[in-house]
């Protein structure tokens, strides 16, 4: 039987980036079969505009240091996507095939935007991606799927972007500790118990 783990977040978000690579890590080494559907959280509708850029560039500085990964290798402050709803139509779309395609396409387009410096809101971007896919070109405006996704999350209460779930219990970003020191900087280590509480809930 396969299982499930499904997570709600944004593209743009740099805690999302990370976290997914290690879930997606952890989950390959166990002897189980698992879907990781990753739904659509717009944080410009979350929180009524687009993420600007010069905060997520400091949450990005604070992950590098304290991390030590090569995850923002690529992240450019000139090649902001003004939105995600396009890329996350794209995603919906691959999961909408199977799967696979959609985890694929999720985690690609987060490269591409975090690694490789690349504008996830350019159609040209977009095309390139759906054409290595076969996948239709996405639309602008958000898709049903993209629509269903946030009100499923809603309803929900998803406190953030990511918001992991199996079987209606709810991890919030659980690969990693994040925090303020007394200055009120971004603090953040790997939570390695967090990891261990995902794997066990999947058996």
């Amino acid at each position: 039987m396969t299982a499930t783990i499904e997570v709600f977040a944004d593209i743009n978000c740099p805690f999302t980036h990370v976290g997914l690579k290690v879930i997606a890590a952890e989950v390959e080494t166990l002897n189980q079969a698992v879907d990781i559907r990753v739904r659509a959280w717009p944080l410009e509708w979350v929180n009524g505009s687009s993420l600007d850029v010069d905060g997520v560039a400091l949450k990005v500085a604070a992950l590098e240091a304290q991390l030590d990964v090569d995850d923002f290798r690529g992240f450019r402050r000139d090649r902001w996507p003004h939105t995600t709803l396009s890329a996350l139509n794209l995603v919906d779309a691959a999961y909408q095939r199977d799967p696979a395609t959609g985890f694929a396409v999720s985690l690609l387009l987060r490269r591409l935007l975090f690694e490789e410096g690349q504008d996830i809101s350019d159609q040209q971007v977009l095309a390139e991606v759906a054409n290595e896919f076969a996948l239709p070109m996405p639309p602008m405006e958000a898709s049903d799927g993209v629509q269903a996704d946030y009100a499923e999350g809603k309803r929900r209460g998803v406190r953030g972007s990511p918001d992991f779930w199996i079987e209606g219990r709810e991890f919030f970003c659980p690969s990693l500790d994040i925090g303020h020191d007394p200055d009120g900087n971004l603090t953040a280590e790997f939570d390695d118990a967090g990891i261990r509480e995902i794997v066990r809930n999947l058996s």
